[in-house]
């Protein structure tokens, strides 16, 4: 039971940040504060102070303009400072994550009576390697004989003057403590490709071995991140966390409170770290390049001891691997029945998927060969870091020089990756699904490969149920998962089925402070067009789209596809044309600044987007008074894991359409009527060109889960 101390702390904060604001407190606010606090607070924990009972996660969704930042925070710090916990806070977008860090927690802070610190953390990626930058500063110069060996993976040195001149003023405002390495606080956009020359990977960084350990913008980071009592980062950053096992940059799961905010990513994002691939013809180059190289290597620079007796065996053994790999290249491409010598740009990402996934015995023969052999190589360059560590710490006897060991270290820590990588793709390609669990997806897809073409071989869980089970909800002190739309046609099954949510967790919906029926309506019109013939309907929305939004001075165009988009932009009056602003064009963040400066200038202004304009963006006010919605927002079946998905629930004498595809196109139609309303002044429309919300049965479901508009149906 929740205890009185911590039940006044909460309340007390609550009631103060209200009255020093100034505001009312809103229903659904305090439904969800209680809820986090029940779950949150009460705890059962053993004698050392951990979690002893069953899985403590709450699951709640909290409808726009809840207030959900400062529900979540309100509940979750205290319970976590109670406990003796860390309260670690994962976002899925940047923005939302920049809003909490610069706007959200500093507002409780000063408003709330509560006293705590907080800190942005981020992956090694957005920090500056200053080895790597010394290097690149030096022209070269500095680059060792070992780095020229393996140029073709990467370590080659070759800037042009605008990279020198950029990389010179990165050193002069380091030195002058006007940037702190952060790739986000460089004043102008630093390209991805230029980015990746100046920063590292932890399979390279030498640690605490680096001579610029600690001057190092990530260690001082990280740091800083061992002294606070909330840590703001994102469901990525936690996920790669989880996957080394948990306290390898952030706090032990053990020891850690978890808010996911933006919830309804997580499954997806869990998937993602937890899917292989590999390039077939670009990895057998890549062992030709280990064979050339560590064998130029080893004739230069004989390496008596356990570092040469490790190496001798490498050359041939990426011999025979890229052998194997040719050999699975070819076999690939008479499965799958891609044509060589094809142009890549002339296909629509072509796929083969092995049903069941399912695979043919000699291609499974093949890929057990391959994953032996993978594990060997990996072993070796595995056993070669660790040598190369000792040699850092100046362990004697090892004939490698603290110095030589630190300049080799990024090298083969890169090859190790590499090697471990494609193990993985091969263990999960070739392994044996457990009967009565879902099956990995596994598929083959064409790539470009330079002018030429190559395989891409794919394994990925098709469900993050399991992964999320073993790595957070069994594992963590606690956990809290909420979005606007955790739901689907009303229920958390969706979500259950993806996210494999333990039985005792807690679910609840607490309602938005929008009163939808007096701020905005519901359209359904009659266009004399079905949907499903997409000529017609696309010749009914250039006819009707100009009159419907005319009385918008901000209004929000989303179809399902790219072609109907362009084909409604080029198909409307070329005057009217004037005022679109369609997706593409420009980037998102300039698309969507222009549009705010045209209604600000008192002009009218269109956006035509697709899913990404759908979720995620706020266009309050006069920016957005009309939403229209082409069609029901149905996938495009073209997704081998949700096709492996589908077919898994149909074997199981399941309904894909209404499991999957249904919910799915409601959670999509909710974000999207999400747009319109972004506080409680705004008003407005939303606009579904498409009668089978009231023509089909599982249109009426979908209808009636979307938020209660008053509707207008023709």
């Amino acid at each position: 039971m929740l205890s009185d101390e911590l039940k006044n702390t909460i309340q007390g904060a609550y009631t103060r940040f209200l009255d020093a604001k100034g505001l009312k407190a809103r229903y659904g606010q305090r439904l969800m504060i209680a809820e986090v606090a029940k779950v949150l607070g009460d705890i059962a924990v053993d004698d050392e102070g951990k979690r002893s009972g069953e899985p403590a996660v709450v699951a709640i969704e909290a409808g726009t303009g809840t207030g959900k930042t400062v529900a979540y925070s309100l509940a979750a710090i205290p319970a976590a400072r109670a406990a003796g916990k860390r309260l670690v806070i994962a976002t899925a977008t940047v923005a939302l994550q920049e809003q909490i860090v610069d706007k959200d927690l500093p507002d409780i802070i000063k408003n709330s009576g509560l006293s705590f610190s907080y800190a942005l953390a981020k992956g090694r990626g957005r920090y500056l390697c200053l080895s790597k930058l010394d290097a690149l500063s030096q022209h070269g110069e500095a680059e060792q004989a070992t780095a020229q060996l393996f140029a073709d993976d990467g370590f080659h040195i070759d800037i042009d003057s605008d990279s020198e001149k950029l990389f010179s003023e990165m050193i002069n405002k380091l030195a002058s403590n006007r940037w702190d390495g952060d790739r986000d606080s460089w004043p102008q956009v630093l390209e991805d490709v230029t980015w990746s020359r100046v920063t590292t990977d932890h399979t390279q960084c030498t640690g605490r071995h680096c001579a610029n350990f600690q001057q190092c913008a990530f260690y001082k980071a990280r740091e800083g991140m061992t002294k606070v009592d909330v840590i703001v980062t994102n469901h990525d950053m936690v996920l790669a966390d989880l996957a080394l096992g948990g306290g390898a940059v952030l706090p032990d799961p053990r020891e850690t409170i978890y808010v996911f905010d933006e919830g309804h990513h997580l499954p997806d994002k869990a998937i993602g770290h937890f899917a292989h691939f590999t390039r077939l013809r670009s990895t057998a180059d890549w062992l030709s390049q280990v064979d050339k190289n560590l064998t130029r290597l080893l004739a230069q620079n004989p390496l008596p001891g356990e570092l040469g007796r490790l190496l001798e065996p490498v050359p041939e053994l990426a011999k025979q691997l890229r052998t194997q790999m040719q050999f699975m290249f070819t076999l690939c491409e008479q499965i799958s029945d891609f044509r060589p010598n094809s142009d890549p740009d002339s296909y629509d990402k072509p796929r083969y998927r092995f049903t069941g996934g399912v695979i043919p015995e000699e291609l499974s023969a093949l890929g057990v060969d391959l994953k032996k052999e993978f594990i060997r190589l990996t072993d070796v360059f595995t056993r070669v870091t660790e040598l190369l560590k000792k040699a850092m710490d100046g362990e004697p006897g090892l004939n490698v020089t603290s110095a030589q060991a630190e300049e080799w270290y990024p090298l083969f820590g890169s090859l190790q990756a590499r090697a471990q990588n494609n193990q993985e793709l091969w263990t999960a390609f070739t392994a044996e699904d457990p009967e009565k669990s879902p099956p990995m997806a596994r598929w083959l897809s064409l790539a470009d490969a330079g002018g030429a073409f190559d395989i891409e071989v794919n394994a990925s869980p098709i469900l993050a149920a399991e992964t999320l089970r073993r790595h957070l909800w069994n594992v963590a002190h606690g956990v809290l998962v909420t979005s606007a739309t955790l739901t689907a046609l009303g229920k958390f099954d969706r979500f259950n089925m993806r996210a494999g949510l333990p039985f005792e967790a807690k679910k609840a919906v607490v309602p938005s402070p929008f009163n939808y029926a007096e701020a905005g309506v519901l359209r359904v019109p009659d266009l004399r067009a079905d949907p499903r013939d997409s000529d017609a309907h696309t010749q009914a929305i250039i006819r009707d789209l100009p009159e419907m939004i005319a009385d918008a001075q901000g209004s929000l165009v989303l179809f399902s596809s790219r072609r109907q988009m362009q084909d409604v932009f080029k198909g409307v009056d070329e005057e009217w044309r004037k005022r679109v602003l369609i997706q593409g064009s420009l980037s998102r963040q300039e698309t969507l600044a222009k549009h705010k400066s045209q209604i600000d200038q008192g002009q009218v202004s269109v956006l035509f987007g697709l899913a990404s304009f759908a979720e995620g963006i706020d266009l309050p006010g006069a920016y957005c008074q009309h939403v229209v919605i082409a069609k029901i927002p149905f996938a495009v079946p073209d997704d081998p894991v949700e096709a492996a998905l589908s077919e898994w629930i149909e074997a199981r004498g399941g309904n894909p359409f209404m499991e999957i595809a249904v919910p799915d196109a409601s959670l999509r139609l909710i974000q999207a009527c999400g747009r319109l309303l972004r506080n409680e002044q705004d008003t407005g429309s939303v606009t579904l060109l498409d009668r089978r919300l009231v023509t089909q049965r599982y249109g009426k479901a979908i209808l009636n889960s979307l938020p209660p508009f008053r509707r207008q149906i023709d």
